[in-house]
Protein backbone atom coordinates (compact mmCIF):
# COMPACT_ATOMS: atom_id res chain seq x y z
CA UNK A 1 0.00 0.00 0.00
CA UNK A 2 0.99 3.30 -0.59
CA UNK A 3 2.25 5.56 2.15
CA UNK A 4 -0.44 7.39 2.49
CA UNK A 5 -2.71 4.29 3.10
CA UNK A 6 -4.53 5.02 -0.20
CA UNK A 7 -4.17 2.42 -2.91
CA UNK A 8 -2.09 3.53 -5.88
CA UNK A 9 -3.69 4.32 -9.44
CA UNK A 10 -2.33 2.77 -12.14
CA UNK A 11 -2.97 3.44 -15.91
CA UNK A 12 -3.14 0.41 -18.16
CA UNK A 13 -2.43 0.94 -22.02
CA UNK A 14 -3.30 -1.40 -24.57
CA UNK A 15 -6.06 -3.48 -26.64
CA UNK A 16 -8.45 -5.67 -25.31
CA UNK A 17 -8.78 -9.07 -26.79
CA UNK A 18 -11.59 -11.93 -26.12
CA UNK A 19 -9.75 -15.10 -25.49
CA UNK A 20 -11.11 -18.56 -26.73
CA UNK A 21 -9.50 -20.83 -24.49
CA UNK A 22 -8.94 -24.42 -25.30
CA UNK A 23 -7.50 -27.00 -23.08
CA UNK A 24 -5.89 -29.95 -25.30
CA UNK A 25 -3.61 -32.95 -24.60
CA UNK A 26 -1.29 -31.65 -27.28
CA UNK A 27 -1.43 -29.08 -29.99
CA UNK A 28 -3.03 -30.48 -33.35
CA UNK A 29 0.04 -30.90 -36.23
CA UNK A 30 -1.27 -29.33 -39.80
CA UNK A 31 -3.93 -30.56 -41.32
CA UNK A 32 -5.41 -32.68 -38.10
CA UNK A 33 -7.86 -32.39 -35.81
CA UNK A 34 -8.00 -32.95 -31.81
CA UNK A 35 -10.84 -32.81 -29.23
CA UNK A 36 -10.00 -30.35 -26.38
CA UNK A 37 -11.20 -31.20 -22.86
CA UNK A 38 -12.12 -28.43 -21.60
CA UNK A 39 -13.38 -24.63 -22.94
CA UNK A 40 -13.27 -21.26 -21.79
CA UNK A 41 -14.33 -17.52 -22.99
CA UNK A 42 -12.10 -15.09 -20.83
CA UNK A 43 -11.03 -11.56 -22.06
CA UNK A 44 -7.08 -11.08 -22.42
CA UNK A 45 -4.54 -8.69 -24.02
CA UNK A 46 -1.69 -8.03 -22.34
CA UNK A 47 -2.61 -4.85 -20.53
CA UNK A 48 -6.05 -5.79 -19.65
CA UNK A 49 -4.30 -9.20 -17.66
CA UNK A 50 -2.31 -6.96 -16.46
CA UNK A 51 -5.02 -4.43 -15.46
CA UNK A 52 -6.94 -8.03 -13.70
CA UNK A 53 -3.69 -8.73 -11.82
CA UNK A 54 -3.35 -5.12 -10.26
CA UNK A 55 -7.32 -5.49 -9.29
CA UNK A 56 -6.60 -8.91 -7.86
CA UNK A 57 -3.53 -7.22 -5.93
CA UNK A 58 -5.75 -3.95 -4.34
CA UNK A 59 -4.48 -1.53 -6.91
CA UNK A 60 -6.86 0.89 -8.38
CA UNK A 61 -6.60 0.07 -12.09
CA UNK A 62 -8.03 2.37 -15.46
CA UNK A 63 -8.21 1.17 -18.75
CA UNK A 64 -7.45 3.18 -22.22
CA UNK A 65 -7.02 1.83 -25.53
CA UNK A 66 -9.63 1.35 -28.76
CA UNK A 67 -12.56 -1.30 -28.54
CA UNK A 68 -14.72 -2.32 -31.70
CA UNK A 69 -17.76 -1.18 -32.08
CA UNK A 70 -20.45 -1.09 -29.29
CA UNK A 71 -23.11 -3.16 -30.97
CA UNK A 72 -20.96 -6.54 -31.35
CA UNK A 73 -20.64 -9.22 -28.73
CA UNK A 74 -17.26 -9.19 -27.81
CA UNK A 75 -17.02 -6.10 -26.44
CA UNK A 76 -19.60 -6.21 -24.47
CA UNK A 77 -18.64 -9.66 -23.36
CA UNK A 78 -15.53 -7.52 -22.63
CA UNK A 79 -17.12 -4.59 -20.67
CA UNK A 80 -19.06 -6.99 -18.48
CA UNK A 81 -15.96 -8.84 -17.38
CA UNK A 82 -13.84 -5.30 -16.77
CA UNK A 83 -16.56 -4.43 -14.66
CA UNK A 84 -17.10 -7.18 -12.32
CA UNK A 85 -13.13 -6.94 -11.76
CA UNK A 86 -13.65 -3.18 -10.53
CA UNK A 87 -11.72 -1.76 -13.58
CA UNK A 88 -12.65 1.68 -14.90
CA UNK A 89 -13.10 1.77 -18.46
CA UNK A 90 -14.13 5.49 -18.95
CA UNK A 91 -10.85 5.87 -21.49
CA UNK A 92 -11.35 3.41 -23.29
CA UNK A 93 -12.53 4.83 -26.89
CA UNK A 94 -15.07 2.75 -28.63
CA UNK A 95 -14.63 3.19 -32.71
CA UNK A 96 -17.93 2.24 -35.00
CA UNK A 97 -17.82 -0.01 -37.49
CA UNK A 98 -14.62 -1.98 -35.83
CA UNK A 99 -14.61 -5.41 -34.53
CA UNK A 100 -12.70 -6.00 -31.47
CA UNK A 101 -9.58 -8.34 -31.18
CA UNK A 102 -10.47 -12.30 -30.97
CA UNK A 103 -8.02 -14.94 -30.15
CA UNK A 104 -8.18 -19.13 -30.67
CA UNK A 105 -5.53 -20.22 -27.83
CA UNK A 106 -4.41 -24.28 -27.20
CA UNK A 107 -3.17 -24.99 -24.19
CA UNK A 108 -1.34 -27.94 -24.17
CA UNK A 109 -0.21 -31.09 -21.35
CA UNK A 110 2.34 -28.64 -20.08
CA UNK A 111 0.59 -25.38 -19.81
CA UNK A 112 2.48 -24.07 -22.83
CA UNK A 113 -0.03 -21.49 -24.86
CA UNK A 114 -0.31 -21.95 -28.58
CA UNK A 115 -2.57 -18.81 -30.31
CA UNK A 116 -3.46 -16.91 -33.34
CA UNK A 117 -5.63 -13.34 -33.33
CA UNK A 118 -6.87 -11.18 -35.19
CA UNK A 119 -6.77 -7.24 -34.74
CA UNK A 120 -8.81 -5.40 -36.72
CA UNK A 121 -5.72 -2.71 -38.78
CA UNK A 122 -8.05 0.36 -38.03
CA UNK A 123 -7.98 0.14 -33.97
CA UNK A 124 -4.40 1.30 -34.34
CA UNK A 125 -5.56 4.38 -35.64
CA UNK A 126 -6.80 5.14 -32.15
CA UNK A 127 -6.73 8.87 -30.59
CA UNK A 128 -6.62 8.77 -26.83
CA UNK A 129 -8.05 11.16 -24.29
CA UNK A 130 -6.08 14.00 -23.27
CA UNK A 131 -3.28 13.44 -21.08
CA UNK A 132 -4.59 15.57 -18.18
CA UNK A 133 -7.59 13.48 -18.17
CA UNK A 134 -5.94 9.91 -18.27
CA UNK A 135 -2.97 11.09 -15.92
CA UNK A 136 -5.02 12.65 -12.92
CA UNK A 137 -3.97 10.78 -9.75
CA UNK A 138 -1.99 8.26 -11.76
CA UNK A 139 1.22 6.72 -10.06
CA UNK A 140 2.43 4.15 -12.65
CA UNK A 141 1.37 3.82 -16.32
CA UNK A 142 1.39 0.47 -17.94
CA UNK A 143 1.43 -0.34 -21.73
CA UNK A 144 1.82 -2.62 -24.27
CA UNK A 145 5.20 -2.74 -26.12
CA UNK A 146 2.53 -3.31 -29.51
CA UNK A 147 1.05 0.25 -28.79
CA UNK A 148 3.52 2.88 -28.98
CA UNK A 149 1.60 4.32 -31.93
CA UNK A 150 -0.98 5.83 -30.22
CA UNK A 151 0.96 6.37 -26.53
CA UNK A 152 4.49 7.62 -27.32
CA UNK A 153 3.06 11.18 -26.38
CA UNK A 154 1.18 10.64 -23.31
CA UNK A 155 4.01 7.97 -22.29
CA UNK A 156 6.33 11.22 -22.52
CA UNK A 157 4.19 13.59 -20.81
CA UNK A 158 4.26 11.14 -17.83
CA UNK A 159 7.79 10.89 -17.75
CA UNK A 160 7.82 14.63 -17.35
CA UNK A 161 5.34 14.84 -14.83
CA UNK A 162 7.68 12.09 -12.52
CA UNK A 163 5.16 9.53 -13.60
CA UNK A 164 7.00 5.66 -13.88
CA UNK A 165 6.34 4.04 -17.68
CA UNK A 166 6.26 0.55 -17.29
CA UNK A 167 6.31 -1.21 -20.63
CA UNK A 168 5.63 -4.84 -20.82
CA UNK A 169 7.49 -5.94 -23.85
CA UNK A 170 5.93 -9.35 -25.75
CA UNK A 171 7.61 -8.97 -29.30
CA UNK A 172 10.70 -7.72 -30.64
CA UNK A 173 11.57 -4.02 -30.53
CA UNK A 174 12.97 -1.65 -33.43
CA UNK A 175 15.95 -0.19 -32.02
CA UNK A 176 14.20 3.45 -33.08
CA UNK A 177 10.67 2.40 -31.37
CA UNK A 178 10.40 5.60 -29.03
CA UNK A 179 9.51 3.68 -26.41
CA UNK A 180 12.65 2.23 -25.48
CA UNK A 181 13.41 6.21 -24.58
CA UNK A 182 9.77 7.21 -23.36
CA UNK A 183 9.64 4.18 -20.88
CA UNK A 184 11.11 4.32 -17.01
CA UNK A 185 11.12 0.20 -16.79
CA UNK A 186 11.31 -2.07 -19.93
CA UNK A 187 10.31 -5.33 -19.19
CA UNK A 188 10.58 -7.81 -22.34
CA UNK A 189 10.73 -11.62 -22.24
CA UNK A 190 14.16 -13.17 -22.74
CA UNK A 191 13.25 -14.03 -26.56
CA UNK A 192 12.18 -10.40 -27.07
CA UNK A 193 15.09 -8.95 -25.22
CA UNK A 194 17.44 -11.03 -27.58
CA UNK A 195 15.99 -10.59 -30.60
CA UNK A 196 15.75 -6.64 -30.01
CA UNK A 197 19.11 -6.50 -29.63
CA UNK A 198 20.40 -8.75 -31.79
CA UNK A 199 22.20 -10.92 -29.27
CA UNK A 200 21.91 -14.69 -28.32
CA UNK A 201 22.05 -14.00 -24.36
CA UNK A 202 19.73 -12.29 -21.72
CA UNK A 203 22.67 -10.22 -19.97
CA UNK A 204 24.29 -8.76 -22.95
CA UNK A 205 21.19 -8.43 -24.64
CA UNK A 206 20.13 -5.80 -21.68
CA UNK A 207 23.70 -4.72 -21.38
CA UNK A 208 23.29 -3.75 -25.68
CA UNK A 209 20.26 -1.71 -24.96
CA UNK A 210 21.36 -0.02 -21.43
CA UNK A 211 23.33 1.90 -23.83
CA UNK A 212 19.98 3.08 -26.26
CA UNK A 213 18.08 3.60 -23.30
CA UNK A 214 18.23 5.37 -19.45
CA UNK A 215 15.18 3.02 -18.48
CA UNK A 216 15.85 0.29 -16.23
CA UNK A 217 15.86 -3.25 -18.20
CA UNK A 218 14.79 -6.86 -17.51
CA UNK A 219 14.05 -9.98 -19.01
CA UNK A 220 11.38 -12.92 -17.65
CA UNK A 221 12.78 -16.45 -18.06
CA UNK A 222 9.53 -18.68 -16.86
CA UNK A 223 11.35 -20.86 -14.53
CA UNK A 224 14.58 -19.57 -14.76
CA UNK A 225 13.54 -16.58 -13.23
CA UNK A 226 14.49 -12.90 -13.97
CA UNK A 227 17.60 -11.33 -14.91
CA UNK A 228 17.86 -7.63 -14.79
CA UNK A 229 20.80 -4.61 -14.84
CA UNK A 230 21.43 -2.98 -11.42
CA UNK A 231 22.09 0.60 -10.90
CA UNK A 232 25.60 -0.35 -11.93
CA UNK A 233 24.36 -1.89 -15.25
CA UNK A 234 25.61 -5.10 -13.90
CA UNK A 235 22.60 -8.40 -14.19
CA UNK A 236 21.38 -9.74 -10.93
CA UNK A 237 18.73 -12.25 -10.93
CA UNK A 238 15.81 -13.15 -9.24
CA UNK A 239 14.62 -16.25 -8.92
CA UNK A 240 11.21 -18.08 -9.96
CA UNK A 241 9.06 -19.89 -7.17
CA UNK A 242 9.20 -23.61 -8.19
CA UNK A 243 5.26 -23.98 -9.41
CA UNK A 244 3.78 -27.43 -11.32
CA UNK A 245 2.62 -24.68 -14.24
CA UNK A 246 -0.66 -25.54 -15.81
CA UNK A 247 -1.33 -22.68 -18.22
CA UNK A 248 1.43 -19.89 -19.21
CA UNK A 249 -1.30 -18.26 -20.83
CA UNK A 250 -0.89 -14.21 -19.11
CA UNK A 251 1.23 -14.93 -17.17
CA UNK A 252 4.02 -12.29 -17.96
CA UNK A 253 1.16 -10.10 -18.34
CA UNK A 254 0.05 -10.81 -14.54
CA UNK A 255 4.12 -9.97 -13.71
CA UNK A 256 4.13 -7.04 -15.42
CA UNK A 257 0.91 -6.10 -13.21
CA UNK A 258 2.13 -6.66 -10.31
CA UNK A 259 5.55 -4.97 -10.65
CA UNK A 260 3.64 -2.20 -11.58
CA UNK A 261 1.76 -2.05 -8.66
CA UNK A 262 4.07 -2.73 -6.23
CA UNK A 263 6.72 -0.01 -7.71
CA UNK A 264 4.01 2.07 -7.29
CA UNK A 265 3.55 1.37 -3.68
CA UNK A 266 6.83 2.26 -2.89
CA UNK A 267 8.33 -1.11 -2.90
CA UNK A 268 12.16 -0.74 -4.08
CA UNK A 269 12.88 -2.91 -7.95
CA UNK A 270 14.03 -6.12 -6.07
CA UNK A 271 10.71 -5.97 -3.75
CA UNK A 272 8.65 -5.48 -7.01
CA UNK A 273 10.63 -8.40 -8.98
CA UNK A 274 9.77 -11.07 -5.95
CA UNK A 275 6.29 -9.89 -5.82
CA UNK A 276 5.68 -9.90 -9.36
CA UNK A 277 7.58 -13.29 -9.24
CA UNK A 278 4.74 -14.95 -6.69
CA UNK A 279 2.27 -13.65 -8.28
CA UNK A 280 2.83 -15.13 -11.90
CA UNK A 281 3.91 -18.48 -10.43
CA UNK A 282 0.20 -18.40 -9.00
CA UNK A 283 -1.39 -17.83 -11.97
CA UNK A 284 0.62 -20.56 -13.76
CA UNK A 285 -0.46 -23.13 -11.49
CA UNK A 286 -3.88 -22.81 -12.42
CA UNK A 287 -5.95 -22.50 -15.39
CA UNK A 288 -8.21 -19.12 -16.66
CA UNK A 289 -5.43 -17.10 -18.35
CA UNK A 290 -4.76 -13.56 -17.19
CA UNK A 291 -8.06 -14.05 -14.88
CA UNK A 292 -6.57 -16.82 -13.04
CA UNK A 293 -4.45 -13.90 -11.66
CA UNK A 294 -4.25 -14.05 -7.77
CA UNK A 295 -5.40 -12.18 -4.84
CA UNK A 296 -3.55 -10.09 -2.95
CA UNK A 297 -3.35 -12.10 0.81
CA UNK A 298 -2.44 -15.45 -1.80
CA UNK A 299 0.71 -13.51 -3.06
CA UNK A 300 1.67 -12.30 0.64
CA UNK A 301 0.93 -15.90 2.42
CA UNK A 302 3.89 -17.71 -0.86
CA UNK A 303 5.85 -14.69 0.11
CA UNK A 304 5.96 -15.20 3.48
CA UNK A 305 6.77 -19.17 2.92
Amino acid sequence: MAASGIAPRILCIGIPVRDLSFRVEAVPGRGSKANASHLAEICGGNALNAAIAIARLGGRVAFAGPMGDARETSSGFIFERMAAEGIETTHIVRMPGLMTPVSAIMIDGTGERTLTIYRDPALWHVKLPDADDLLTDCQAVLVESRCGAFCIDLCSEARRRGVPVIVGVDRAMALTDGLLTAASHLLFASEQVQETAGVGDDAAALKRLAALTPAFLAATRGPRGTIWLNETGEPEETPAFPVQAVDTLGAGDVFHGAFALRLAEGGGTPEALRFAAATAALKCARHGGGQAAPQRIEVEELLAR
